[in-house]
């Protein structure tokens, strides 16, 4: 793909500080404030091509079976505790933690071409995606997913009073024409396919990384090139993105594949990202390759939403500080070698819910200004 770029107008100010109540350039500039998602009204995804084909074989039959009912007490119970303790470590660090407002995800609602019920807001980073002032709302595939904005519109408002942009893709329609509904996984040597065609823009922000300058993205079950090339067009001259090539065979969300993690410093995930095909805008950087997911166990863990290798959806507090799963002791090892300071936090029973730390939280400041990290 041809790497273009808009052009937006930046405030220049001096290094180590940031530009605004709303100002995010990266993944890893010390975090100053941050949304963290909710499970009040937590509703099981209804059963959709979307769903099902980006969910781990062995969590399919619950998805299935359960679509459309609220989550069981005790799985939001045992998750609830370690996304509180999660927000503790956080407020702990000295950053604000801000929360979307609890709606009922199970009432049904329909467009002229569909009916559904909710999901969730346990992961804000999949529908927004903070890039400098701008708060940008993303044109979600899942029909589940369709009003999850209004849950953050008290908060973006309070943002855009003070001072943000506030930008919003155009809202999809979602009609049967964009689904591929012959769509089957494809097997291993087989050339990628996705649930997901170009009939109009759709992408979810958790497809996307931020290194200043530069952002990366994987096409995927949930983000087609026509959402690429929005986001580009809109974003302008003074960014650029590039794609990184996923050999995962349900590709959704680059932050289990590829995470930065510090300037020049970058986790891979060496099954589905082919190491030697990475842009060669990062052939200076250290690519760090992840260690392979430690095994874990237990019912919320099997019918996780996630791929094992959620291991790696870590979230950096600072250029050094960095939550990570506690079950993942080989990661956390390998961290410590690299010379990061991992906070281990248990965190496996918020899978079934989308995500780990970074899909846990979207970062609405960093102490930091825009630069080329290149």
């Amino acid at each position: 793909m041809t790497e273009h770029a808009v052009s937006t107008t930046i405030n220049e100010m001096a290094p180590g500080t940031a530009i605004g109540p709303v100002s995010s350039f990266n993944e890893w500039d010390p975090l100053e404030e941050v949304i963290v998602g909710r499970l009040e009204g937590a509703t099981i995804p209804s059963n959709h091509i979307t769903v099902t084909f980006n969910i781990p074989r062995a969590a399919q039959p619950f998805f299935r079976f359960a679509a459309g009912w609220r989550f069981p007490g005790f799985m939001k119970k045992i998750a609830q505790k370690e996304l509180d303790g999660f927000i503790r470590v956080l407020e702990v660090e000295g950053i604000k933690v801000r929360r979307p407002d609890i709606v009922d995800w199970a009432t049904k609602y329909k467009s002229p071409w569909w009916s559904s019920r909710g999901f969730c807001i346990a992961c804000p980073r999949d529908g927004f995606l903070v890039i400098g002032d701008d708060i940008i709302e993303t044109p979600m595939c899942w029909r589940s997913r369709y009003f999850e904005g209004e849950a953050y519109r008290r908060l973006f408002m309070e943002y855009f009073e003070a001072g943000a942009r506030w930008s919003s893709a155009p809202r999809p329609m979602l009609k049967d024409d964009l689904y591929n509904y012959d769509y089957t996984i494809p097997e291993y040597g087989e050339k990628l396919r996705y649930t997901v065609n170009e009939h109009e823009p759709v992408f979810d922000a958790a497809d996307f990384v931020r290194c200043g300058r530069d952002l990366f993205v994987t096409p995927s079950n949930v983000t087609n090139m026509a959402g690429i090339k929005w986001l580009q067009r809109h974003l302008g001259e003074t960014y650029k993105i590039h794609i990184i090539e996923s050999r995962c065979r349900q590709p959704m969300h680059i932050d289990s594949s590829f995470m930065p993690l510090a300037p020049g410093k970058v986790l891979v995930n060496p099954e589905y990202i082919d190491v030697d095909r990475l842009p060669p805008i990062l052939k200076k950087w250290d690519v760090l390759i992840a260690p392979k997911p430690d095994e874990v166990t237990g019912f919320m863990s099997k019918i996780s939403m996630c791929s094992p290798w959620t291991s790696i959806n870590v979230l950096m507090l600072d250029h050094k500080k960095v939550v990570v799963d506690a079950s993942q002791k080989t990661l956390i090892k390998a961290f410590r070698d690299w010379g990061f300071d991992p906070i281990d936090i248990p965190f496996l029973a918020y899978g079934p819910f989308g995500g780990a730390f970074h899909c846990a939280t979207l970062d609405v400041r960093r102490r930091g200004t825009l630069q080329s990290y290149f």
